[in-house]
């Protein structure tokens, strides 16, 4: 009884001393029989026995880790979440919003929005209209009521004033005025004048008595047009167009017939004059420049030449005409060449007091120059240009932004927005089609409130069909409301009515491409605005735009993205029923966060659409780096952050593969796919002779490679000679570690 007695006050006290020796060596074990507790009380919803709660007390961080998970599991402490818990809630969170996650950082690390300079500038403005009606000039009075009807003009603007009586004269012209001024008219006007007032009626089959060159074919389509609402009272006068995309055979047929007044693109003049037997400029009176530095800026001079030559060859006896916006240097050197004895005919404000007429008749005397244009340039009266400093994560969110707010919140919105190439057009195209208006986004029509406009997107670029290029061209010319993404293609010369804004998403390379874009609204006396978007490190641009007199006003880019709290479209994926607190820049962060993960959900949807962001990336990074020296200080490929531009494009990573040797490697490559031939050729036999001699050893024995061996290695460890294996392995490793050093020296 003393032994038994003595045996059960034992019992209790060494279980103490066992776990507290052992507690520290044996966590796997507390571990496991946490585990099991946690099964146990999976499958029976009861409380685990008070005896293993006993047990566990003694060690106290074990004990708190298994109350506050029992306490998960059963759902009775939902709120006071133990510091692990709140890290597994969120990892749930991250799971349900995978794309909102990976979109959390768009408002962090980004530039600082430095303060835009503020310049004094007096704008060069026209006067655009005059008091003067048509029924002043010498022109028939078919002719006259025509412009009345038809073209819904009475009075006559200052560029017409000045350039029809000289232009009716005789007399060769450089006309230089202002977007939107009516240049057109300056010159069909006379022209259609002298035609039907010659002596001996024209006869269709006499050919073209007048030739105009224009750089695009949608300006071929416009002028074209004009020409032909002129000409109604003139059937006998027969106008045509020539122009790239269309079918040689059916222009081959038409030049056959007959063309009075033709109207071409000059490389596709030049194929006909080398390929059309038909063609001739016997009859020709006047040649006409239309937008003349655009024609030399997009490569036409050899053409030009081709075209100027055949001419002279035939006609020495004619008018020549050239128009534009902006007088460059080498429109100067075209007119000594063409022109012959011209007069310079510059619209200017009345400021500069060139309104009479002793200041008119020095100006016909000077001869034509480009100092004065490089200086400044003229702003149309009711233009109102502004310009938003945006970091480039946000660049694709803002431009969305400011889409909506114009064209989904406001009546009668027509939006022009410039891309630097035709793969940007098309990439942001496709994303705001499939986003903006899918049915599946998170922008569907069945949550627009009932307030909002329908979006109508459109896109123009050389790339296109010429049958959809018309298409676009016209339907945008005829809408109300809609939004055009375009190219520099739709930036000379053409007359969309009723533009109200101008968007330059990508800078322009020169002061003179920013007025050529702007001047497709505020046309012909209206108002119209513009938009400019630059990058932090752009925004010395603001400077070089003041010294060509362009004044631009800031625009905050908070409040563009503030369009986004209009309605509950954008609002944030909250679970739980849980109600959006936020107030202020924090909601507008959150709605932002929402457009962008739209926006990278359906870039990153399929292979097919990450390749054509990683495109339009590659695409931008290519035009970018075409930007002329004197503004490499502003726009240099140096100073853009790739991973922050790659998320203006969806793109949650930044691409790899992006350097310019990989780029000009995979130009080349499209353009030669003979030569990837070949390269697959080679290394395919590359592949055959290394097999084949491999093979080869292992056939002859060791003899082979104990020659190797006694050539290239030391003449030690003699045992591995007479076994070919080990010989032939050591071979393959010395010449994959050659090949290693290779390509580590190429790299």
């Amino acid at each position: 009884m003393a032994a038994a007695s003595g045996v059960l006050p034992q019992v209790p006290e060494p279980r103490p001393a066992v776990f507290r020796t052992f507690s520290k060596p044996r966590p796997a074990h507390a571990r496991r029989q946490a585990a099991a507790t946690k099964r146990k009380c999976q499958a029976s919803s009861e409380a685990p026995p008070a005896k293993r709660r006993s047990k566990a007390s003694f060690l106290p961080a074990k004990k708190t880790a298994a109350k506050e998970t029992r306490r998960t599991l059963k759902g009775k402490a939902q709120r006071t979440f133990s510091p692990k818990k709140p890290s597994a809630g969120a990892r749930d969170g991250d799971q349900e919003q995978k794309p909102g996650a990976k979109t959390s950082s768009l408002f962090k690390n980004n530039p600082e929005i430095p303060e835009l300079p503020r310049p004094v500038v007096e704008q060069v403005q026209e006067k655009v209209f005059t008091s003067d009606a048509f029924q002043a000039l010498d022109l028939h009075p078919h002719l006259i009521s025509t412009i009345n009807t038809v073209l819904k003009m009475s009075s006559m603007t200052s560029v017409q004033k000045q350039s029809i009586p000289v232009l009716l004269e005789g007399r060769d012209a450089l006309v230089r005025s202002q977007t939107g001024s009516g240049k057109t008219l300056a010159y069909c006007i006379p022209m259609v004048q002298s035609l039907q007032a010659m002596q001996s009626k024209i006869q269709r089959g006499d050919g073209p008595y007048a030739l105009i060159l224009v750089p695009t074919r949608e300006l071929a389509l416009q002028s074209f047009d004009t020409v032909q609402k002129l000409l109604k009272p003139f059937t006998w006068i027969v106008p045509g167009v020539l122009m790239g995309g269309e079918k040689r055979k059916s222009e081959k047929a038409r030049l056959r017939k007959g063309i009075n007044i033709l109207i071409s693109t000059p490389g596709r003049l030049v194929d006909h004059i080398k390929s059309t037997k038909n063609i001739h400029f016997r009859q020709i009176r006047w040649l006409i420049l239309d937008e003349a530095d655009r024609i030399l800026d997009l490569g036409f001079e050899k053409d030009l030449t081709v075209i100027l030559n055949a001419v002279n060859a035939e006609c020495q006896e004619r008018q020549n005409v050239l128009l534009s916006a902006t007088l460059t240097e080498g429109v100067a050197r075209l007119a000594d060449i063409s022109l012959h004895d011209p007069v310079s005919i510059s619209v200017l404000d009345e400021s500069h007091d060139l309104s009479s007429p002793e200041s008119e008749a020095s100006l016909e005397a000077s001869p034509p120059q480009a100092t004065d244009e490089l200086d400044s340039f003229a702003i149309p009266a009711g233009l109102e240009q502004h310009v938003v400093v945006v970091p480039s994560k946000l660049r694709l969110v803002c431009l969305a932004a400011f889409i909506l707010q114009k064209c989904k919140f406001e009546r009668d919105q027509k939006v022009i927005v410039f891309f630097s190439s035709c793969e940007l057009v098309e990439f942001h195209y496709i994303l705001f089609l499939q986003t903006l208006l899918s049915d599946s986004g998170a922008l569907a029509p069945e949550r627009l409130p009932a307030t909002s406009m329908p979006l109508k997107f459109l896109r123009l670029h050389s790339a296109l069909e010429q049958e959809e290029r018309t298409a676009v061209f016209q339907d945008f010319t005829h809408s109300k409301t809609g939004i055009l993404f375009c190219t520099d293609i739709a930036a000379r010369g053409l007359d969309l009515p009723q533009v109200t804004w101008i968007v330059q998403y990508n800078p322009p390379s020169s002061p003179a491409e920013y007025i050529h874009r702007v001047g497709r609204t505020a046309r012909i006396g209206c108002h119209g605005s513009s938009l400019l978007v630059l990058a932090p490190s752009e925004a010395e641009y603001v400077n070089s735009l003041a010294s060509h007199k362009i004044n631009v006003s800031e625009m905050k880019m908070e409040d563009i993205l503030s369009v986004l709290t209009k309605d509950d479209c954008f609002k944030g994926r909250r679970g739980g029923g849980q109600k959006s607190r936020a107030t202020g820049p924090q909601e507008i962060q959150e709605r932002a966060t929402v457009l962008q993960t739209v926006f990278e959900d359906y870039v990153h949807s399929s292979e097919e659409t990450v390749s054509s962001a990683k495109k339009a990336l590659q695409s931008f990074i290519r035009a970018y780096a075409t930007y002329p020296r004197e503004l490499k200080h502003i726009f240099h490929i140096r100073l853009l952050h790739l991973g922050h531009m790659a998320k203006s494009f969806g793109l949650r990573d930044a691409p790899k593969n992006l350097c310019a040797s990989a780029m000009k490697k995979k130009k080349a490559n499209l353009k030669r796919p003979d030569l990837q031939r070949k390269k697959t050729q080679s290394k395919q036999r590359l592949a055959e002779i290394l097999r084949s001699e491999y093979a080869s050893g292992m056939e002859t024995g060791g003899a082979k490679v104990r020659k190797q061996n006694t050539r290239g290695g030391p003449a030690s460890q003699p045992w591995r000679r007479p076994h070919p294996g080990p010989s032939l392995r050591g071979n393959r490793l010395n010449a994959s570690r050659r090949d290693g050093e290779t390509s580590q020296k190429v790299c």
